[in-house]
Protein backbone atom coordinates (compact mmCIF):
# COMPACT_ATOMS: atom_id res chain seq x y z
CA UNK A 1 0.00 0.00 0.00
CA UNK A 2 1.05 3.59 -0.46
CA UNK A 3 0.13 6.34 1.94
CA UNK A 4 0.85 9.87 0.88
CA UNK A 5 1.01 13.47 1.91
CA UNK A 6 2.02 16.47 -0.14
CA UNK A 7 5.67 15.85 0.72
CA UNK A 8 6.20 12.14 1.41
CA UNK A 9 5.52 8.86 -0.33
CA UNK A 10 5.73 5.44 1.36
CA UNK A 11 6.15 2.59 -1.14
CA UNK A 12 3.82 -0.34 -1.03
CA UNK A 13 5.02 -3.58 0.52
CA UNK A 14 4.95 -6.79 -1.43
CA UNK A 15 3.99 -5.31 -4.78
CA UNK A 16 7.40 -5.54 -6.43
CA UNK A 17 8.87 -3.14 -8.97
CA UNK A 18 6.67 -1.54 -11.54
CA UNK A 19 7.30 -2.29 -15.22
CA UNK A 20 9.66 0.41 -16.50
CA UNK A 21 7.48 1.13 -19.54
CA UNK A 22 4.79 2.55 -17.24
CA UNK A 23 6.98 5.17 -15.57
CA UNK A 24 6.68 7.83 -18.24
CA UNK A 25 2.93 7.67 -18.64
CA UNK A 26 2.07 10.11 -15.89
CA UNK A 27 3.72 12.91 -13.98
CA UNK A 28 1.56 14.21 -11.14
CA UNK A 29 3.79 15.94 -8.61
CA UNK A 30 1.67 16.11 -5.45
CA UNK A 31 -0.23 13.61 -3.33
CA UNK A 32 1.12 10.62 -5.29
CA UNK A 33 0.41 6.99 -4.40
CA UNK A 34 3.09 4.71 -5.84
CA UNK A 35 2.95 1.01 -6.71
CA UNK A 36 -0.77 0.66 -6.11
CA UNK A 37 -1.89 -2.96 -6.48
CA UNK A 38 -5.60 -3.45 -5.64
CA UNK A 39 -5.28 -7.21 -6.18
CA UNK A 40 -2.92 -7.47 -3.16
CA UNK A 41 -5.53 -8.74 -0.69
CA UNK A 42 -3.40 -8.25 2.42
CA UNK A 43 -2.60 -4.64 1.57
CA UNK A 44 -6.23 -4.05 0.60
CA UNK A 45 -7.52 -5.13 4.00
CA UNK A 46 -4.67 -3.38 5.81
CA UNK A 47 -5.65 0.06 4.55
CA UNK A 48 -5.84 0.28 0.77
CA UNK A 49 -9.61 -0.27 0.94
CA UNK A 50 -10.06 2.90 2.99
CA UNK A 51 -7.89 4.90 0.58
CA UNK A 52 -9.86 3.61 -2.43
CA UNK A 53 -13.20 4.40 -0.83
CA UNK A 54 -12.12 7.91 0.15
CA UNK A 55 -11.12 8.64 -3.43
CA UNK A 56 -14.34 7.03 -4.66
CA UNK A 57 -16.46 9.26 -2.40
CA UNK A 58 -14.94 12.51 -3.71
CA UNK A 59 -14.85 11.22 -7.25
CA UNK A 60 -18.61 10.72 -6.98
CA UNK A 61 -19.03 14.25 -5.61
CA UNK A 62 -17.07 15.95 -8.41
CA UNK A 63 -18.67 13.82 -11.12
CA UNK A 64 -22.11 14.45 -9.65
CA UNK A 65 -21.76 18.21 -9.94
CA UNK A 66 -20.27 17.80 -13.42
CA UNK A 67 -23.32 15.83 -14.56
CA UNK A 68 -25.60 18.51 -13.14
CA UNK A 69 -23.86 21.26 -15.11
CA UNK A 70 -23.87 19.04 -18.20
CA UNK A 71 -27.64 18.67 -17.95
CA UNK A 72 -28.44 22.16 -16.68
CA UNK A 73 -29.98 23.14 -20.02
CA UNK A 74 -32.58 20.39 -19.66
CA UNK A 75 -33.81 22.59 -16.80
CA UNK A 76 -33.17 25.96 -18.41
CA UNK A 77 -35.54 25.16 -21.30
CA UNK A 78 -38.38 24.99 -18.77
CA UNK A 79 -37.61 28.63 -17.90
CA UNK A 80 -37.78 29.70 -21.56
CA UNK A 81 -41.33 30.53 -22.74
CA UNK A 82 -41.43 31.04 -26.49
CA UNK A 83 -43.03 34.47 -26.08
CA UNK A 84 -39.94 35.72 -24.19
CA UNK A 85 -37.03 33.83 -25.77
CA UNK A 86 -38.49 33.14 -29.22
CA UNK A 87 -37.45 29.47 -29.44
CA UNK A 88 -39.71 26.64 -30.64
CA UNK A 89 -39.86 23.12 -29.22
CA UNK A 90 -37.59 21.93 -32.05
CA UNK A 91 -35.05 24.66 -31.16
CA UNK A 92 -35.03 23.51 -27.54
CA UNK A 93 -34.27 19.90 -28.52
CA UNK A 94 -31.23 21.20 -30.40
CA UNK A 95 -30.29 23.30 -27.38
CA UNK A 96 -30.13 20.24 -25.12
CA UNK A 97 -28.46 18.10 -27.82
CA UNK A 98 -25.43 20.41 -28.15
CA UNK A 99 -24.05 19.92 -24.61
CA UNK A 100 -24.68 16.19 -25.03
CA UNK A 101 -22.52 16.21 -28.16
CA UNK A 102 -19.73 18.28 -26.63
CA UNK A 103 -19.67 16.16 -23.48
CA UNK A 104 -19.49 12.97 -25.53
CA UNK A 105 -16.58 14.19 -27.64
CA UNK A 106 -14.65 15.45 -24.60
CA UNK A 107 -14.78 12.06 -22.96
CA UNK A 108 -11.88 10.84 -25.10
CA UNK A 109 -9.33 13.49 -24.02
CA UNK A 110 -10.71 13.47 -20.47
CA UNK A 111 -9.98 9.74 -20.30
CA UNK A 112 -6.29 10.47 -20.90
CA UNK A 113 -6.24 13.47 -18.58
CA UNK A 114 -5.89 11.38 -15.42
CA UNK A 115 -2.79 9.72 -16.89
CA UNK A 116 -1.24 13.08 -17.80
CA UNK A 117 -2.16 15.10 -14.70
CA UNK A 118 -3.30 12.65 -12.01
CA UNK A 119 -6.82 11.85 -10.84
CA UNK A 120 -6.81 14.36 -7.98
CA UNK A 121 -5.27 17.16 -10.00
CA UNK A 122 -7.67 16.74 -12.90
CA UNK A 123 -10.71 16.57 -10.60
CA UNK A 124 -9.72 20.00 -9.25
CA UNK A 125 -9.04 21.56 -12.67
CA UNK A 126 -12.13 20.15 -14.37
CA UNK A 127 -14.33 21.28 -11.49
CA UNK A 128 -13.03 24.85 -11.56
CA UNK A 129 -13.48 24.95 -15.35
CA UNK A 130 -17.22 24.42 -14.90
CA UNK A 131 -17.53 27.82 -13.26
CA UNK A 132 -17.34 29.34 -16.76
CA UNK A 133 -20.48 27.75 -18.33
CA UNK A 134 -22.39 28.17 -15.06
CA UNK A 135 -21.73 31.92 -14.89
CA UNK A 136 -22.44 32.38 -18.62
CA UNK A 137 -25.70 30.43 -18.34
CA UNK A 138 -26.76 32.74 -15.49
CA UNK A 139 -25.97 35.83 -17.56
CA UNK A 140 -27.66 34.58 -20.72
CA UNK A 141 -30.86 33.46 -19.02
CA UNK A 142 -31.43 36.81 -17.34
CA UNK A 143 -30.70 38.65 -20.58
CA UNK A 144 -33.08 37.12 -23.18
CA UNK A 145 -33.12 38.39 -26.73
CA UNK A 146 -29.87 36.83 -27.92
CA UNK A 147 -29.73 34.59 -30.96
CA UNK A 148 -30.07 30.82 -30.88
CA UNK A 149 -26.41 30.59 -31.93
CA UNK A 150 -25.35 32.44 -28.77
CA UNK A 151 -27.39 30.08 -26.63
CA UNK A 152 -25.91 27.08 -28.43
CA UNK A 153 -22.34 28.26 -27.71
CA UNK A 154 -23.02 28.67 -24.00
CA UNK A 155 -24.91 25.37 -23.85
CA UNK A 156 -21.96 23.72 -25.59
CA UNK A 157 -19.63 24.91 -22.82
CA UNK A 158 -21.83 23.07 -20.33
CA UNK A 159 -20.66 19.94 -22.15
CA UNK A 160 -17.42 20.22 -20.15
CA UNK A 161 -19.35 18.53 -17.36
CA UNK A 162 -19.93 15.48 -19.53
CA UNK A 163 -16.20 14.89 -19.89
CA UNK A 164 -15.82 14.54 -16.12
CA UNK A 165 -17.50 11.15 -16.27
CA UNK A 166 -14.72 9.58 -18.35
CA UNK A 167 -11.85 10.91 -16.23
CA UNK A 168 -13.62 9.92 -13.01
CA UNK A 169 -14.43 6.38 -14.20
CA UNK A 170 -10.92 5.80 -15.53
CA UNK A 171 -9.47 6.97 -12.24
CA UNK A 172 -11.70 4.79 -10.05
CA UNK A 173 -11.20 1.76 -12.31
CA UNK A 174 -7.53 1.75 -11.27
CA UNK A 175 -8.28 1.82 -7.53
CA UNK A 176 -10.45 -1.29 -7.11
CA UNK A 177 -9.79 -5.03 -7.52
CA UNK A 178 -11.44 -6.97 -10.30
CA UNK A 179 -13.95 -8.63 -7.97
CA UNK A 180 -15.32 -5.20 -6.94
CA UNK A 181 -15.16 -3.24 -10.19
CA UNK A 182 -18.82 -3.70 -11.06
CA UNK A 183 -19.87 -2.30 -7.69
CA UNK A 184 -17.29 0.50 -7.63
CA UNK A 185 -17.84 1.64 -11.22
CA UNK A 186 -21.61 1.33 -10.80
CA UNK A 187 -21.54 3.43 -7.62
CA UNK A 188 -19.23 6.03 -9.15
CA UNK A 189 -21.30 6.29 -12.31
CA UNK A 190 -24.64 6.15 -10.48
CA UNK A 191 -23.56 8.88 -8.06
CA UNK A 192 -22.55 10.98 -11.04
CA UNK A 193 -25.66 10.23 -13.06
CA UNK A 194 -27.86 11.28 -10.17
CA UNK A 195 -26.68 14.80 -10.87
CA UNK A 196 -29.22 14.83 -13.72
CA UNK A 197 -32.33 14.40 -11.53
CA UNK A 198 -30.88 16.54 -8.74
CA UNK A 199 -30.46 19.61 -10.97
CA UNK A 200 -33.98 18.97 -12.27
CA UNK A 201 -35.26 18.76 -8.70
CA UNK A 202 -33.55 22.06 -7.91
CA UNK A 203 -35.30 23.51 -10.97
CA UNK A 204 -38.63 22.12 -9.75
CA UNK A 205 -38.19 23.75 -6.34
CA UNK A 206 -37.38 27.08 -7.96
CA UNK A 207 -40.37 26.91 -10.34
CA UNK A 208 -42.72 25.79 -7.55
CA UNK A 209 -41.66 28.57 -5.15
CA UNK A 210 -40.53 31.46 -7.37
CA UNK A 211 -42.15 30.71 -10.73
CA UNK A 212 -40.47 30.12 -14.08
CA UNK A 213 -38.73 33.51 -14.17
CA UNK A 214 -35.82 32.90 -11.75
CA UNK A 215 -33.34 30.57 -13.50
CA UNK A 216 -30.40 32.40 -11.89
CA UNK A 217 -31.22 30.70 -8.57
CA UNK A 218 -30.35 27.32 -10.11
CA UNK A 219 -27.03 28.66 -11.40
CA UNK A 220 -26.15 30.28 -8.07
CA UNK A 221 -26.78 26.98 -6.26
CA UNK A 222 -24.33 25.18 -8.50
CA UNK A 223 -21.63 27.81 -8.18
CA UNK A 224 -21.57 26.97 -4.46
CA UNK A 225 -21.59 23.20 -5.07
CA UNK A 226 -18.75 23.49 -7.59
CA UNK A 227 -16.62 25.27 -5.02
CA UNK A 228 -17.34 22.61 -2.37
CA UNK A 229 -16.57 19.68 -4.71
CA UNK A 230 -13.32 21.21 -6.00
CA UNK A 231 -12.05 22.00 -2.49
CA UNK A 232 -13.00 18.50 -1.34
CA UNK A 233 -11.08 16.94 -4.23
CA UNK A 234 -8.01 19.02 -3.37
CA UNK A 235 -8.08 18.00 0.29
CA UNK A 236 -9.14 14.34 0.15
CA UNK A 237 -8.18 12.80 -3.23
CA UNK A 238 -4.87 11.30 -4.41
CA UNK A 239 -3.00 10.75 -7.66
CA UNK A 240 -1.85 7.31 -8.80
CA UNK A 241 1.56 7.15 -10.47
CA UNK A 242 0.53 4.45 -12.94
CA UNK A 243 -2.69 5.61 -14.57
CA UNK A 244 -2.43 4.09 -18.02
CA UNK A 245 -5.23 5.39 -20.25
CA UNK A 246 -2.75 6.83 -22.73
CA UNK A 247 -3.02 7.61 -26.48
CA UNK A 248 -1.27 4.37 -27.42
CA UNK A 249 -3.81 2.35 -25.42
CA UNK A 250 -6.68 4.33 -26.98
CA UNK A 251 -5.48 3.32 -30.44
CA UNK A 252 -4.70 -0.27 -29.50
CA UNK A 253 -8.12 -0.90 -27.98
CA UNK A 254 -9.80 0.12 -31.24
CA UNK A 255 -8.27 -2.93 -32.91
CA UNK A 256 -10.45 -5.18 -30.77
CA UNK A 257 -13.82 -5.84 -32.43
CA UNK A 258 -15.42 -6.41 -29.03
CA UNK A 259 -14.57 -2.82 -28.09
CA UNK A 260 -16.79 -1.52 -30.90
CA UNK A 261 -19.61 -3.88 -29.97
CA UNK A 262 -19.52 -2.81 -26.32
CA UNK A 263 -19.51 0.84 -27.40
CA UNK A 264 -22.62 0.21 -29.48
CA UNK A 265 -24.32 -1.46 -26.53
CA UNK A 266 -23.46 1.55 -24.42
CA UNK A 267 -25.26 3.73 -26.95
CA UNK A 268 -28.42 1.82 -26.03
CA UNK A 269 -27.92 2.04 -22.25
CA UNK A 270 -26.14 5.27 -21.37
CA UNK A 271 -27.24 6.97 -24.59
CA UNK A 272 -30.84 6.27 -23.61
CA UNK A 273 -30.31 7.47 -20.06
CA UNK A 274 -28.69 10.79 -20.92
CA UNK A 275 -30.78 11.37 -24.04
CA UNK A 276 -34.07 10.80 -22.26
CA UNK A 277 -32.75 12.59 -19.18
CA UNK A 278 -32.26 15.73 -21.26
CA UNK A 279 -35.46 15.30 -23.29
CA UNK A 280 -38.02 13.83 -20.85
CA UNK A 281 -38.93 17.20 -19.34
CA UNK A 282 -39.37 18.76 -22.76
CA UNK A 283 -41.54 15.85 -24.00
CA UNK A 284 -43.73 16.19 -20.92
CA UNK A 285 -43.83 19.95 -21.30
CA UNK A 286 -45.07 19.66 -24.90
CA UNK A 287 -47.64 17.02 -23.90
CA UNK A 288 -49.05 19.13 -21.07
CA UNK A 289 -48.95 22.32 -23.13
CA UNK A 290 -50.90 20.69 -25.95
CA UNK A 291 -53.50 19.51 -23.45
CA UNK A 292 -53.85 22.98 -21.90
CA UNK A 293 -54.03 24.94 -25.16
CA UNK A 294 -55.60 22.51 -27.63
CA UNK A 295 -53.07 23.67 -30.20
CA UNK A 296 -53.68 27.40 -29.70
CA UNK A 297 -50.97 29.89 -28.76
CA UNK A 298 -50.25 29.40 -25.04
CA UNK A 299 -50.70 32.20 -22.54
CA UNK A 300 -47.93 32.93 -19.99
CA UNK A 301 -50.03 31.26 -17.29
CA UNK A 302 -50.46 28.11 -19.39
CA UNK A 303 -46.73 28.02 -20.17
CA UNK A 304 -45.86 28.32 -16.48
CA UNK A 305 -48.38 25.60 -15.55
CA UNK A 306 -47.02 23.20 -18.17
CA UNK A 307 -43.43 23.84 -17.00
CA UNK A 308 -44.39 23.13 -13.39
CA UNK A 309 -46.26 19.92 -14.28
CA UNK A 310 -43.28 18.72 -16.35
CA UNK A 311 -40.75 19.59 -13.64
CA UNK A 312 -42.78 17.69 -11.04
CA UNK A 313 -42.31 14.46 -12.99
CA UNK A 314 -39.17 14.85 -15.12
CA UNK A 315 -36.65 14.24 -12.31
CA UNK A 316 -38.18 10.89 -11.28
CA UNK A 317 -36.92 8.92 -14.30
CA UNK A 318 -33.26 10.03 -14.13
CA UNK A 319 -33.30 9.56 -10.35
CA UNK A 320 -34.41 5.94 -10.60
CA UNK A 321 -32.04 5.32 -13.52
CA UNK A 322 -29.11 6.64 -11.48
CA UNK A 323 -29.94 4.50 -8.46
CA UNK A 324 -30.51 1.37 -10.55
CA UNK A 325 -27.06 1.74 -12.10
CA UNK A 326 -25.44 0.79 -8.80
CA UNK A 327 -27.67 -2.27 -8.56
CA UNK A 328 -26.88 -3.13 -12.18
CA UNK A 329 -23.16 -3.17 -11.43
CA UNK A 330 -23.60 -5.34 -8.35
CA UNK A 331 -25.95 -7.70 -10.20
CA UNK A 332 -23.40 -8.00 -13.02
CA UNK A 333 -20.70 -8.90 -10.47
CA UNK A 334 -22.83 -11.88 -9.44
CA UNK A 335 -24.53 -12.94 -12.68
CA UNK A 336 -22.17 -11.72 -15.39
CA UNK A 337 -22.34 -8.50 -17.37
CA UNK A 338 -23.49 -10.07 -20.64
CA UNK A 339 -26.41 -11.98 -19.11
CA UNK A 340 -27.72 -8.89 -17.34
CA UNK A 341 -27.27 -6.78 -20.47
CA UNK A 342 -29.29 -9.16 -22.66
CA UNK A 343 -32.28 -9.08 -20.34
CA UNK A 344 -31.94 -5.34 -19.89
CA UNK A 345 -32.39 -4.74 -23.61
CA UNK A 346 -35.33 -7.15 -23.73
CA UNK A 347 -37.01 -5.12 -21.01
CA UNK A 348 -36.19 -1.85 -22.75
CA UNK A 349 -37.83 -3.12 -25.92
CA UNK A 350 -40.98 -3.92 -23.94
CA UNK A 351 -40.91 -0.44 -22.35
CA UNK A 352 -40.42 1.08 -25.79
CA UNK A 353 -43.56 -0.67 -27.04
CA UNK A 354 -45.49 0.72 -24.06
CA UNK A 355 -44.32 4.31 -24.71
CA UNK A 356 -45.00 4.01 -28.44
CA UNK A 357 -48.50 2.64 -27.88
CA UNK A 358 -49.39 5.41 -25.42
CA UNK A 359 -47.98 8.13 -27.69
CA UNK A 360 -49.82 6.76 -30.72
CA UNK A 361 -53.10 6.62 -28.78
CA UNK A 362 -52.63 10.27 -27.81
CA UNK A 363 -51.95 11.18 -31.46
CA UNK A 364 -55.27 9.81 -32.67
CA UNK A 365 -57.33 11.12 -29.74
CA UNK A 366 -58.56 14.70 -29.82
CA UNK A 367 -57.98 16.96 -26.84
CA UNK A 368 -55.69 16.40 -23.87
CA UNK A 369 -54.07 13.03 -23.22
CA UNK A 370 -56.23 10.75 -21.08
CA UNK A 371 -55.14 9.39 -17.73
CA UNK A 372 -54.45 5.98 -19.25
CA UNK A 373 -52.36 7.49 -22.03
CA UNK A 374 -50.32 9.59 -19.60
CA UNK A 375 -49.82 6.57 -17.35
CA UNK A 376 -48.53 4.54 -20.28
CA UNK A 377 -46.24 7.32 -21.48
CA UNK A 378 -44.79 8.19 -18.07
CA UNK A 379 -44.69 4.60 -16.84
CA UNK A 380 -42.90 3.45 -19.99
CA UNK A 381 -40.35 6.23 -19.67
CA UNK A 382 -39.70 5.42 -16.01
CA UNK A 383 -39.17 1.77 -16.94
CA UNK A 384 -36.75 2.84 -19.68
CA UNK A 385 -34.77 4.89 -17.15
CA UNK A 386 -34.66 2.03 -14.64
CA UNK A 387 -33.48 -0.49 -17.20
CA UNK A 388 -30.99 1.85 -18.86
CA UNK A 389 -29.43 2.38 -15.43
CA UNK A 390 -29.10 -1.36 -14.88
CA UNK A 391 -27.63 -1.71 -18.38
CA UNK A 392 -25.12 1.06 -17.72
CA UNK A 393 -23.72 -0.90 -14.80
CA UNK A 394 -23.73 -4.26 -16.57
CA UNK A 395 -22.06 -2.99 -19.77
CA UNK A 396 -19.29 -1.31 -17.80
CA UNK A 397 -18.75 -4.52 -15.85
CA UNK A 398 -18.17 -6.25 -19.20
CA UNK A 399 -15.20 -3.98 -19.99
CA UNK A 400 -12.68 -5.02 -17.28
CA UNK A 401 -13.92 -8.63 -17.47
CA UNK A 402 -13.28 -8.67 -21.22
CA UNK A 403 -9.68 -7.49 -20.93
CA UNK A 404 -8.92 -9.59 -17.89
CA UNK A 405 -9.74 -12.61 -20.05
CA UNK A 406 -7.70 -11.29 -22.98
CA UNK A 407 -4.73 -10.53 -20.66
CA UNK A 408 -4.10 -14.26 -20.23
CA UNK A 409 -2.59 -14.27 -23.73
CA UNK A 410 -0.33 -11.25 -23.07
CA UNK A 411 3.32 -12.21 -22.46
CA UNK A 412 5.06 -11.02 -19.30
CA UNK A 413 4.63 -11.08 -15.56
CA UNK A 414 1.38 -10.86 -13.64
CA UNK A 415 1.99 -7.17 -13.00
CA UNK A 416 2.54 -6.52 -16.70
CA UNK A 417 -0.64 -8.39 -17.65
CA UNK A 418 -2.56 -6.51 -14.97
CA UNK A 419 -1.15 -3.20 -16.23
CA UNK A 420 -2.17 -4.07 -19.81
CA UNK A 421 -5.68 -5.05 -18.73
CA UNK A 422 -6.05 -1.84 -16.71
CA UNK A 423 -4.75 0.21 -19.62
CA UNK A 424 -7.16 -1.33 -22.13
CA UNK A 425 -10.09 -1.11 -19.72
CA UNK A 426 -9.41 2.55 -18.98
CA UNK A 427 -9.13 3.36 -22.67
CA UNK A 428 -12.37 1.57 -23.56
CA UNK A 429 -14.20 3.23 -20.66
CA UNK A 430 -13.42 6.57 -22.28
CA UNK A 431 -14.23 5.48 -25.83
CA UNK A 432 -17.46 3.68 -24.89
CA UNK A 433 -18.48 6.65 -22.77
CA UNK A 434 -17.93 9.02 -25.68
CA UNK A 435 -19.81 6.87 -28.19
CA UNK A 436 -22.57 6.23 -25.65
CA UNK A 437 -22.94 9.96 -25.14
CA UNK A 438 -23.47 10.37 -28.87
CA UNK A 439 -26.51 8.13 -28.43
CA UNK A 440 -28.00 10.90 -26.32
CA UNK A 441 -27.45 13.34 -29.17
CA UNK A 442 -29.20 10.99 -31.60
CA UNK A 443 -32.17 10.64 -29.26
CA UNK A 444 -32.66 14.40 -29.02
CA UNK A 445 -32.21 14.90 -32.76
CA UNK A 446 -34.59 12.01 -33.43
CA UNK A 447 -37.22 13.57 -31.19
CA UNK A 448 -36.70 16.93 -32.88
CA UNK A 449 -37.22 15.39 -36.32
CA UNK A 450 -40.28 13.52 -35.10
CA UNK A 451 -41.88 16.69 -33.70
CA UNK A 452 -41.19 18.46 -36.99
CA UNK A 453 -43.08 15.74 -38.90
CA UNK A 454 -46.65 15.98 -40.07
CA UNK A 455 -48.00 14.48 -36.83
CA UNK A 456 -46.01 16.89 -34.58
CA UNK A 457 -45.43 14.09 -32.07
CA UNK A 458 -42.64 11.84 -30.80
CA UNK A 459 -44.25 8.54 -31.86
CA UNK A 460 -42.03 7.94 -34.91
CA UNK A 461 -38.90 8.42 -32.81
CA UNK A 462 -40.14 5.94 -30.18
CA UNK A 463 -40.61 3.30 -32.88
CA UNK A 464 -36.99 3.69 -33.98
CA UNK A 465 -35.69 3.52 -30.41
CA UNK A 466 -37.65 0.33 -29.73
CA UNK A 467 -36.29 -1.40 -32.83
CA UNK A 468 -32.76 -0.50 -31.73
CA UNK A 469 -33.28 -2.16 -28.34
CA UNK A 470 -34.45 -5.35 -30.04
CA UNK A 471 -31.33 -5.37 -32.22
CA UNK A 472 -29.06 -4.70 -29.23
CA UNK A 473 -30.55 -7.65 -27.32
CA UNK A 474 -29.90 -9.97 -30.25
CA UNK A 475 -26.35 -8.65 -30.71
CA UNK A 476 -25.46 -9.15 -27.04
CA UNK A 477 -26.91 -12.65 -27.06
CA UNK A 478 -24.93 -13.67 -30.16
CA UNK A 479 -21.64 -11.98 -29.28
CA UNK A 480 -21.24 -12.25 -25.52
CA UNK A 481 -23.78 -14.56 -23.90
CA UNK A 482 -21.26 -17.39 -23.95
Amino acid sequence: MSTTTATTTVPSAGTGPRPSRLRTLTAPRKRVIRDWDPEDTAAWEAGNKAVARRNLAWSVATEHVGFSIWSIWSVMVLFMPQAVYGFTAADKFVLVAVPTLVGAVLRVPYTMATACFGGRNWAIVSGIALLVPTVLTWWLMVNPGHSLATFLVVAGLAGLGGGNFASSMTNINAYFPQRMKGWALGLNAGGGNIGVPVVQLVGLLVIATLGNRCPEVVCATYLVLLAVASIGAAVFMDNLDHQTANPKAMLEVLRHADAWVISLLYVGTFGSFIGFGFAFGQVLNQTFLAGLTGGATPTPAQTAAASLHAAQIAFVGPLLGSLSRVWGGRLADRRGGAVVTVWTFVGMAVAGVLVTTAARADDVTKGAATGVQLTGLIGGFVLLFLLSGIGNGSVYKMIPALFEAKAAAVPGSRLERTAWSRSMSGALIGIAGAIGGLGGVLINLGLRASYQGAAHSATAAFVVFTLFYVGAAVLTKVRFRR
